[in-house]
């Protein structure tokens, strides 16, 4: 018998850049639809409309992976200014699609949990 616990799927990845440029300048390339296209294709996106915005700080998109299981996500860019010109850039995506959240058993099903035999 081990003592392993059973992976749970990460739900949340959070990336964090310093990038050699402007806050102003990342954000262009963040908001304005024809720069995201070169790096953010609009086939990714659930919808071209950030659903949520704080201009100048952060951005957040939905998106749809193009494969299947075809698993919606969030995605969040946020920005700071750093010194010497520099930018922080934190990227924060989560998988937010129902299929991954577990239906769970009703407490009064009054039938036993069934297990599987090898």
């Amino acid at each position: 018998m081990t003592d392993k616990k059973p992976r749970t799927p990460v739900k949340t990845l959070v990336q964090e850049y310093t990038l050699d440029a402007p806050r102003e300048k990342i954000w262009r390339a963040l908001t304005i639809p024809a720069f995201r296209e070169n790096w953010l294709p609009q086939e990714t996106l659930r919808d071209a409309t950030p659903s949520r915005v704080i201009p100048g700080q952060e951005v957040t998109y939905k998106m749809q992976d193009t494969e299947p299981p075809f698993l919606e996500s969030v995605v969040t860019f946020r920005l700071s200014a750093r010194q010497n010109g520099e930018t922080s850039l934190v990227i924060i995506h989560e998988l937010t699609d129902p299929k991954l959240i577990r239906a769970t058993d009703a407490a009064n099903s009054n039938t036993p949990p069934l297990m599987c035999a090898a």
